[in-house]
C-alpha cells in the first residue's frame, strides 16, 4: 500500500500565494482480531503491518512466548488483520475494544498502567553499557532515515541498534505504532533484546515505557522529552531513560550507570 498521497494546497507567503501539489501521509484504520474475536482497531501508516499487530499483542502481554503466534493474516483491502494463537487467550475476554487514535492512547475505562505495568518485573541491570557518544550517534542515524518524515512532515520514526547498527526501523503517523513494529520485529525475528537500545523521535511517555520493559529493552534514546510518570516507572523498571539527544546533548534521566563516557 501507499505510505502518501498527493493534494492540492493552496501556500501563502505573506499576502502571495500559489497553488501547487504537496505529499501527506497516509492514515488507515485496520481491526486486530485474536482467534476470531475483535480485539482493537489501530489507525496506522500502512507498512510493517505484521510487525506492527505482533508487537501490539506483545506489549499487551497476549503474545508471550514465540510458540504463542501460530498465524497472522492481512486483508488490506478491507483493513483486517486476524491472529491465530496456538492456544485460547485468556486476556482478550477481559480487553476492552477499543478505537486507537494516532495520539490520544487508548481510551480505557480505568488508567492503563496501573492494568499493564503490575505484572511487569525490573530488568536486571546486567553488563549492558552504551557510550555516551554512541547515544548521541543513534539519534543522528534515526533523523537521517526519517524519509517519511522528510516527505510529508506527519511521521515519528523508531529504530532498533544493535553494536551502533541498525537492525530495524519503522516510520508511522503514531509514535506508539513505530514502537510496537519495532517489538514485532524482534518477536517474530527471534531477536533477543536484552542488549539493544531503541531510539525514537517522539517523547516517551509512560505507555511506551510500558511497552519496552515489557520487551526487556534496556535502553530507550529520545530525540524528545520523557514524562515524568515515564522516569518514575523506568527507575523502579531498571529501564535507562534518555532524553533530548540532538547533536552532542543528551539528558540521562533513569540507571545513568548503563551510559559511559
Amino acid at each position: 500500500m501507499k505510505l502518501t498521497r498527493s493534494v492540492r494546497v493552496k501556500r501563502y507567503n505573506g499576502p502571495t500565494s500559489v497553488t501547487s501539489e504537496d505529499l501527506v501521509v497516509r492514515e488507515v484504520p485496520f481491526t486486530i482480531f485474536v482467534n476470531d474475536e475483535e480485539l482493537a482497531t489501530l489507525v496506522c501508516t500502512p507498512e510493517g503491518l505484521e510487525e506492527l499487530a505482533a508487537g501490539f499483542l506483545c506489549s499487551e502481554g497476549i503474545l508471550r512466548q514465540p510458540e504463542d503466534l501460530k498465524k497472522i493474516t492481512i486483508n488490506t483491502g478491507d483493513g483486517f488483520i486476524w491472529v491465530e494463537t496456538t492456544s485460547p487467550v485468556p486476556a482478550t475476554d477481559k480487553f476492552l475494544k477499543r478505537y486507537i487514535t494516532t495520539c490520544c492512547g487508548k481510551g480505557r475505562a480505568s488508567f492503563y498502567f496501573v492494568n499493564d505495568a503490575r505484572d511487569l518485573k525490573p530488568l536486571a541491570m546486567g553488563d549492558y553499557n552504551i557510550k555516551v557518544e554512541s547515544v548521541t550517534a543513534l539519534a543522528s542515524l534515526l533523523e537521517e532515515r526519517a524519509g517519511l518524515f522528510r516527505s510529508t512532515g506527519g511521521a515519528h520514526g523508531a529504530a532498533l541498534f544493535d553494536s551502533g547498527k541498525i537492525i530495524a526501523h519503522y516510520e508511522d503517523i503514531g509514535r506508539h505504532n513505530a514502537v510496537d513494529k519495532i517489538l514485532g520485529h524482534c518477536y517474530l525475528n527471534r531477536i533477543p533484546p536484552a542488549d539493544k537500545t531503541i531510539v525514537l523521535s517522539g517523547r516517551i511517555s509512560s505507555e511506551i515505557l510500558i511497552k519496552v520493559a515489557r520487551m526487556g529493552l534496556p535502553v530507550i534514546v529520545s530525540r524528545s522529552a520523557p514524562t515524568d510518570l515515564a522516569i518514575e516507572m523506568a527507575e523502579s523498571l531498571g529501564v535507562t531513560v534518555a532524553g533530548f539527544a540532538r547533536g552532542s546533548r543528551v539528558n540521562i534521566y533513569t540507571h545513568p550507570e548503563r551510559v559511559v563516557p
